[in-house]
This record gives C-alpha cells, sequence and structure tokens, in this order.
C-alpha cells in the first residue's frame, strides 16, 4: 500500500512477538490499517488495541482503523495513493456522526494539528463531543454544513476538507466550505454515495457527474477509487483546490 501521506498510519504486519500484548484476531495473523493511539488505554468504539514494543523497551498503542466502520479507512485499503492528511495538518471533517473516523483523524494529525469537526445531528454530535473531551485536537461543531458561515468564527483556514455528508447537494456542500476555509493549493477527500444523489442511474454515471461538479467549483481531482468491498455504490475522491498552474499532481 502507497504510504506516501500515510505517516501516522502504518499497516501492522507481523505481531508474533506481541501476542501477549495483541488480541488474538491481530497476533501475526493477518495485516491490520491502524493509527498510533493520541490517547494510549482508551477505545472510542470499542475498536481493537495494539501495543507494540520499541527496541528502547518503550511500548507504543495503536488503534485498528475498521473499513467496514470508515469510509476514509476503505478508500486507503482501496488503494488510494495519498489522502494528504499529515502530522501537523488542519482539517475540516464535514459529516463527522459520532466521531469514529474523526478519533482516527484525530491520531493522524496528532497533538501540533487541528480536526474541526462538523456534525448536524445533535444525538451523534453528543458522542462527538465526548469523543473531544479526551483529544484535544478535535474541535467539535454541532451545525449544519450547508451553512458554513454559521461556524466561520470557529473555524480557521484548513489544508484538507475531507466530505462525508451523504447529500444529493454534497458538491456543493465541499464547494461552500472550501470558499470558506480551504487554502488555495489545498486538498480534498470526499465520499460519494450514489444512491442519494440518482438511485435511478447506474453508480458509475452518477460519480462521473459529481467529478464534473468539482472541476466547476475550481477543484481537481486527482484519484477515485471505489469502496469495494467495505461500501456499496460509493467512490472516494481525492484532489486539490484552486492549484497553482504550474503545480502536478
Amino acid at each position: 500500500m502507497p504510504t506516501s501521506s500515510l505517516q501516522a498510519v502504518m499497516v501492522v504486519v507481523a505481531l508474533e512477538e506481541e501476542e501477549d500484548e495483541a488480541p488474538a484476531a491481530e497476533a501475526g495473523k493477518e495485516d491490520a490499517l491502524v493509527t498510533k493511539n493520541m490517547v494510549p488505554g482508551e477505545a472510542v468504539y470499542n475498536e481493537k488495541r495494539i501495543a507494540v514494543q520499541k527496541e528502547d523497551g518503550t511500548k507504543v498503542e495503536y488503534r485498528v482503523w475498521n473499513p467496514f466502520r470508515s469510509k476514509l479507512a476503505a478508500a486507503i485499503l482501496g488503494g488510494v495513493d495519498n489522502i494528504w492528511i499529515t502530522p501537523g495538518a488542519k482539517v475540516l471533517y464535514l459529516g463527522a456522526a459520532s466521531g469514529t473516523t474523526v478519533s482516527h483523524v484525530s491520531d493522524v494529525v496528532g497533538p501540533t494539528g487541528v480536526v474541526y469537526a462538523v456534525e448536524f445531528s445533535h444525538r451523534s454530535g453528543r458522542d462527538l463531543v465526548n469523543m473531544a473531551k479526551k483529544r484535544t485536537n478535535v474541535i467539535p461543531i454541532i451545525e449544519d454544513a450547508r451553512h458554513p458561515a454559521k461556524y466561520r468564527m470557529l473555524v480557521g483556514m484548513v489544508h484538507v476538507i475531507f466530505s462525508d455528508v451523504a447529500q444529493p447537494d454534497q458538491a456543493r456542500i465541499l464547494a461552500l466550505n472550501a470558499s470558506y476555509f480551504l487554502k488555495a493549493g489545498g486538498h480534498f477527500v470526499i465520499s460519494i454515495k450514489a444512491n442519494c444523489i440518482d438511485s435511478t442511474v447506474p453508480a458509475e454515471a452518477v460519480f462521473q457527474s459529481e467529478v464534473k461538479k468539482l472541476q466547476q467549483e475550481q477543484f481537481k481531482p486527482f484519484e477515485q477509487v471505489t469502496l469495494e468491498p467495505f461500501e456499496r455504490d460509493h467512490a472516494c475522491v481525492v484532489g486539490g483546490y484552486r492549484m497553482p498552474k504550474k503545480q502536478k499532481a
């Protein structure tokens, strides 16, 4: 798996020597996508945790990132080259839900990064707020992503927007938020759910239509992957925003 941007995301391969620490399903049997736990000893959604002993004797704890629970993890395992979310990055996350994926993005950006997590549902928002109490780099915002003006005083300029809003006008929602908060030359990652946009045409046609909408809003798509087998009729598109003319992807 390409790991150019996944400095804090890794694939655990052989954990035989850590069998006492690792859950049985992970111990030397299969690869797992994980993030370095920013709050060691704490799980967010009952995910498995793995302790790995370093050469100097200290232990580092990782959390297994389940692609069936996270579209961003599904995109990484689906082969996307670069998610542009790196240590120290500032990320705007639209459609944060209860914070499952947000917590892993929190791990990736680390203590010097920030995740502005926007969620409209108050029920999910309660879980998000509780998660953020222990993760000081997460700023929960219980607001409608269609109205970024309402939270413009809370969000700074960001390097990356990740959008998982599953709305028919999700391209417009992403564009509106980018116009407020995304730096020129910044990047976007959007999860597209075909049947919430148009269930009468094939998913691939919906993806192509959404990509055209993004291009009209000064986004430059670099990559597109489907999220099979983790999600049906979903695609993830990654690219740049207001890219300098001479810069290559």
